[in-house]
């Protein structure tokens, strides 16, 4: 069984629901499932807590050394991802230097207040440290029509959420699809990889 892990920082639940509809495509793929993980926030990274108050496990560079291919999502900071996924990526040198990613594909989602908020260059930036692991990184095609036809999130370095500036955290069908549409994708290639 192939394992995909989905690693998420969410401030307000809709990075969440992105990583929710994403694994629901990857565990529609015969023989992969997915492994939701979350991130700490800044202020409780220290603790010794295991997971968050609704019980999702925090990642750990165990889950990295142990997954076949890995998605990993951050709403958008300044067109940025947010600084908890940085810290956390700032810690996997030693994956890093043991190669320990270097093969696997990958691929990156993000959600913003704003249309114009930063989604690609947070999309980007956290394409870079995946690149220098060796990593092999997927988008979405525009064979899927969701991307032609959305009038909010999405994007073909990977799915993207536009959440507005009151926080309406609902997914657009366009979005949901393109998320379990980006979930199958990096199933399938973890299976040819």
């Amino acid at each position: 069984m192939k394992k995909i892990l989905i690693i998420y920082y969410s401030n307000t639940g809709a990075t969440e629901k992105m990583a929710r509809k994403i694994s629901r495509g990857v565990d529609s793929v015969e023989n992969v499932e997915a492994v939701i993980r979350t991130i700490p926030s800044i202020e409780n990274i220290n603790k010794k807590d295991f997971a968050n108050d609704d019980d999702v496990l925090y990642a750990t560079n165990n889950d990295l050394l142990s997954c076949d291919g890995l998605i990993m999502g951050s709403p958008t900071h300044f067109g940025n991802m947010a600084a908890p996924m940085k810290y956390f990526l700032d810690g996997t040198t030693s994956e890093w230097f043991n190669n320990s990613l270097a093969g696997k594909p990958a691929g990156v989602f993000t959600s913003t207040s704003s249309l114009h908020g930063g989604q690609e260059t947070t999309l980007i930036t956290m394409m870079i440290p995946l690149i220098h692991h060796g990593m092999i990184i997927s988008g979405i095609p525009y064979s899927e029509k969701e991307l032609n036809d959305t009038s909010s999130g999405g994007s073909p370095y990977g799915p993207t959420h536009y959440s507005g500036g009151n926080q309406i955290n609902e997914l657009s069908e366009h979005e949901s699809k393109l998320c379990i549409a980006f979930g199958i994708r990096i199933a399938e290639l973890s299976k040819k990889v």
